[in-house]
């Protein structure tokens, strides 16, 4: 029995010795062959890198160090070591910031953190964002996000919209509520002339062929809604939407690694075709987190903020992204989805920035939290960690 307790504390000794190494180590880069490379392409990590206390890059994150800064650093890194054993999910990063600090972070499989990581629908915050940044610079108000929408796009043809299509506002398309509905068939028709979606074209195009557009059916549903938005950004603010992404937003946080792909309509997606690293995901967060505010400055309004991040409407719990028995009460704000997740007898409400493939910014204001994570699994239950594993660690 003696010699089994010997050699169950020695195989500890050995695990704590393999994280402590990797801490001490240099986050993995990718190198210039692997940048060009496609994201599948790009080969798998030989070793995770786990990281309880991370390098400050100089790059507008503030670090701390996890179990000093807040945080049960054993729960974390058993966590970080059974994602590494390949026992919960094909996470690429997993990152903790806690009340304004980065105090972990984590690279597996595709991870680098010299990385953009594909970032699927977790694009949509982003371009809700960036309406507001036009907000706050005053090419709009608060009040014009419940103004028709087609108000603002002065090339279009309302003699030939469907009925009903001045019932679409800014808040109905930034909460998946525009009430358009285009079937298969003419979708796969569009794509025969594709230069009908050209600029304005595209909301002329979908206006025109849309069943009309009444409250039954301006309900929930999740499509392509982000795309009406970056055409009304377009059209108000000086120069072009990607030029004032760009300006306004990317560089004032710092954010350089990217690419953001242009849509068929020539504008920026809208929806998906982004990539940024999983530092410059934190910085995102970090400013919804902090009610629009970056390093002092005000770049998006707080009251649209609230808006984005809180839970406009509920959207139900038959198909929850990431969910489990821990997380109910899904909803939606504008392209920030939202659930209640279950610690023990108590419930914390979280907002998410998410993408297909497993990509989300999980903000806990109460807590003061939030979590990045990278990964390609569609079949993901990180919501569900989050309630089971993460949370325990910062309520204890």
């Amino acid at each position: 029995m003696t010699n089994k307790i010997g050699l169950l504390f020695v195989l500890i000794q050995i695990t704590n010795t393999s994280i402590a190494q990797q801490t001490h180590s240099l986050a993995p880069e990718a190198t210039p062959a692997e940048a060009e490379l496609s994201f599948w392409d790009i080969p798998h990590l030989e070793e995770a890198f786990i990281d309880p206390a991370p390098a400050d890059r100089k790059e507008g994150v503030p670090v701390g160090k996890l179990g000093i800064d807040g945080g049960n650093k054993a729960m974390i890194l058993q966590l970080a070591q059974e994602i590494a054993n390949d026992t919960l999910a094909n996470y690429d990063s997993f990152l903790i910031a806690y009340k304004g600090k980065l105090l972990f972070e984590s690279y597996y499989k595709h991870g680098r953190i010299n990385l953009p990581h594909p970032q699927a629908s977790a694009t949509k915050a982003y371009t809700g964002l960036a309406l507001g940044r036009a907000i706050q610079l005053g090419h709009l108000s608060m009040d014009d996000l419940d103004k028709p929408l087609v108000s603002f796009l002065k090339e279009l043809d309302p003699t030939k919209f469907v009925e009903g299509a001045e019932k679409i506002t800014l808040a109905k398309a930034l909460t998946m509520r525009s009430g358009i509905r285009i079937s298969e068939e003419q979708g796969k028709e569009f794509e025969k002339n594709p230069d009908q979606l050209k600029g304005q074209g595209q909301i002329q195009t979908f206006l025109e062929y849309s069943a009309p557009i009444t409250e039954t059916s301006q309900v929930f549903k999740y499509q392509g809604d982000p795309e009406l938005v970056m055409q009304v950004l377009d059209a108000v603010v000086p120069g072009s939407a990607a030029d004032f992404i760009k300006k306004e937003l990317l560089d004032k946080m710092g954010i350089t690694n990217y690419t953001w792909l242009t849509a068929p309509s020539g504008l920026p997606e809208a929806g998906w075709r982004t990539s940024i690293r999983s530092r410059d995901m934190v910085k995102w967060g970090m400013l919804a987190m902090n009610k629009g505010k970056w390093k002092g400055e005000q770049l998006i309004p707080e009251v649209y903020i609230d808006r984005a991040i809180s839970r406009i409407i509920l959207t139900g719990d038959d198909d929850v992204f990431g969910g489990g028995e821990a997380v109910s009460n899904q909803g939606y704000g504008y392209y920030w989805w939202s659930a209640d997740l279950q610690v023990g007898d108590t419930t914390y409400f979280s907002t998410s920035a998410q993408g297909g493939g497993g990509q989300y910014i999980i903000l806990i204001e109460e807590l003061d939290l939030m979590l990045v994570v990278t990964a390609h699994d569609n079949d993901n239950r990180t919501l569900q960690l989050t309630a089971e594993r993460i949370l325990p660690a910062f309520v204890q």
